[in-house]
């Protein structure tokens, strides 16, 4: 299968996805964000928590205040 023919065949969902500000590479942070809670319920501070994440999946701690900021944030939702 052909990149293009992927693109075409989920092209709706892309966009809708695009609309709601959604980043395509949002999905690879997924596990960050799940960890963040993660350790945040078990009473880590925020300052460790960012440091470890950091370290674990070799980003800054600016990109992982920025992905977790992102991911609680709202849906853009704009009329159709």
């Amino acid at each position: 299968m052909k990149v293009i023919e992927i693109l075409n065949f989920n092209r709706e969902l892309l966009k809708r996805l695009q609309t709601a500000g959604i980043r395509l590479e949002d999905a690879y942070y997924i596990d960050l964000y799940t960890d963040y809670t993660r350790l945040l319920e078990q009473g880590e501070k925020v300052s460790y928590t960012v440091a470890v994440l950091s370290e674990k999946y070799s980003v800054s701690e600016r990109k992982v205040y920025a992905l977790v900021k992102r991911f609680q944030s709202d849906c853009k939702m704009t009329a159709v």
